[in-house]
């Protein structure tokens, strides 16, 4: 830690200009964003990190030249126009980089081979499906009418707190929700799962509930449709650099608005006087204090870690008493495979497959909550990601996160061999699907949720925090907008990122935003936002150096 900056974050010490201090806890994507706007609104800010990256879950890491991209899949707000891609412009994420765009969201293939592919552009979609299947045209036409519907609807409310939006801005959202309140509340209450069974084809049946990779239980129509309307304009693509370049450049941006970032910093506790967050305690006993205390990283640690469970109501008590341990709650946890190899995979357009297993592969997947594998290109996504004339592949799967925490409790050489499991179960697979592959893998890398958890703190290894549309989401929602993200009997201190504004990067950026918004309206002054002047064009470079998570890989000679 800087013993430079002592003093100005001690016990009595204040800022030269006398700004108000903010401390921030976790320099995610949440984190990182509630710095930039406590910086651009004259505060004086400090993120305190634990890792040695920014970023949390939206990371990398590297092994023998390859860069292993862990969690964008497609990110909203990549065209200009909307609220989203502000709020990436304002926090610089997108500075000097290219956007790698898709025709398609995915594609489904099933055990014999038969294939889906889901297009953006909603006249190819029920195009393609039509030919796959004429009985059943109905639900091929009527799905794909919504889907135009949502292209001519762009609705991005991520700029101004709920509670703080005016007449103004509402009535902004309600010309554009009550035209199509209709299809909103149709799609929204329509589980997937019904949608998909008013087809006859088999394939269409399961594919449909695959859109998203894999399938997340639970989902509406709704936020498929959404989705896929904005990748058809452009605004959910991949931005060079992928998930660690897009930390890095939110990093960037809040050391140039004068921010600092202590890693390898865990806090311990939330220091609290009279009600009041005062400041932190980090884990080397050192103490930092502040005006304003944001913790930006796991729920559960902040409420019943940091802050031992003495400042909860009947919204956290529900959320983390209860809902917290109801499986199908939490956005499941995954196992991913990455696979080096030389050369190309294939030939394959498709960027993203999601293959349905046999019943008998499903169970060589260790900790397997689905029949399914997906399978991504990496390489075709973002260039720097493989050496020259290299490329990587990554594979996942949902996974029960109970059963890889205690293996690895119980018997790490027991989990070290189901790790080989999964790595062996990849290269017979991807050999089976592109023959000649498995000649050229020279490594194979494993994440499973227990590794999620190390590295990153989140609760039973989620990276998406509480499922969207669930009961979850809609108490998440009032700590939003009438709690203001703040916690009952606790003063000076707000909850930012996605277990109060729930998972996907974009909500995440904007939670900080909202974060600082309620603070500047509680301090009587104005917030204020501003674009980043940009900088040189993006390059791997700038990635910085890259840990190897596990120091566990295999190679392409080793048998598993």
């Amino acid at each position: 830690m800087a013993g430079d900056t002592e003093d100005a974050w001690g016990r009595d010490g204040r800022a030269a200009d006398g700004a108000p201090r903010v401390i921030v806890v976790g320099a995610g994507v949440a984190g990182l964003s509630t710095g930039c706007y406590a910086q651009m609104n004259g505060m004086r800010s400090r993120i305190f990190e634990k890792h040695v990256l920014p970023g949390g879950c939206c990371t990398a890491w590297s092994r023998d030249g390859y860069i292993f991209d862990y969690c964008i899949e497609w990110l909203i707000g990549t065209a200009a126009g909307n609220e989203a891609h502000q709020i990436w412009r304002e926090l610089g994420a997108l500075d000097g980089k290219t956007i790698t765009n898709f025709e398609m969201f995915n594609r489904v293939v099933d055990e014999t081979g038969r294939s889906v592919v889901f297009y953006n552009d909603p006249d190819r979609l029920e195009k393609h499906l039509l030919e796959l299947s004429p009985a059943d045209a109905r639900p091929i036409r009527s799905f794909c009418r919504d889907l135009r519907r949502f292209t001519a609807i762009e609705l991005y409310p991520f700029l101004t707190a709920p509670a703080l939006r005016t007449l103004r801005e509402r009535a902004a959202t309600l010309r554009t929700v009550l035209p199509a309140f209709r299809l909103f509340w149709r799609t929204a209450s329509t589980p997937m799962h019904e949608c998909a069974d008013r087809f006859q084809d088999p394939l269409l049946r399961r594919a449909f509930r695959n859109i998203f990779f894999q399938d997340p239980e639970g989902f509406p129509v709704l936020p498929y449709l959404f989705n896929m309307a904005s990748a058809h304009h452009l605004n959910a693509g991949f931005p060079q650099g992928g998930s660690l370049g897009l930390a890095r450049s939110i990093e960037e941006r809040y050391k140039g608005l004068g921010g600092e970032i202590g890693y390898r910093a865990r806090v311990e506790r939330i220091l609290v006087e009279d009600g009041r967050a005062v400041g932190v305690e980090l884990r080397n006993g050192r103490r930092y204090y502040a005006d304003h205390v944001v913790a930006a990283c796991d729920g559960h640690t902040t409420v019943h870690g940091l802050l031992q469970g003495r400042y909860t109501g009947p919204r956290i008590d529900k959320l983390y008493n209860d809902l917290l341990h109801r499986r199908g709650t939490l956005f499941p946890a995954v196992v991913s495979a990455f696979v080096g190899l030389k050369g190309e995979p294939g030939d394959d357009r498709a960027h993203s497959t999601t293959y349905l297993l046999t019943p008998e592969d499903a169970a060589r997947l260790p900790g397997a909550l689905q029949s399914s594998l997906v399978v991504q290109l990496r390489s075709r996504y973002s260039d720097g990601f493989a050496p020259p004339g290299h490329s990587v592949v990554h594979c996942t799967y949902f996974s029960d996160f109970a059963h890889w925490k205690e293996l690895r409790a119980a018997d790490r050489k027991a989990y070290r061999a189901q790790k080989h499991q999964v790595a062996a179960f990849v290269r017979g697979f991807l050999e089976r699907r592109m023959p000649g592959t498995a000649d050229r893998i020279e490594l194979v890398d494993i994440a499973t949720p227990a590794t999620t958890r190390r590295y990153t703190g989140n609760h039973d290894g989620s990276i998406l925090a509480w499922k969207a549309f669930s009961e979850a989401d809609d108490i998440a929602a009032e700590l939003v907008g009438k709690d203001r993200m703040r916690l009952p009997g606790l003063r000076g201190f707000s909850m930012a990122g996605q277990w109060v504004g729930l998972g996907g990067l974009i909500r995440a950026a904007s939670s900080g935003r909202f974060v600082v918004q309620y603070l500047c309206d509680e301090l009587g002054r104005p917030f204020t936002a501003y674009e980043s002047p940009g900088g040189e064009p993006w390059h791997p470079g700038k990635l910085g150096r890259l840990p190897q998570l596990d120091r566990w890989s295999t190679r392409g000679d080793t048998r598993t």
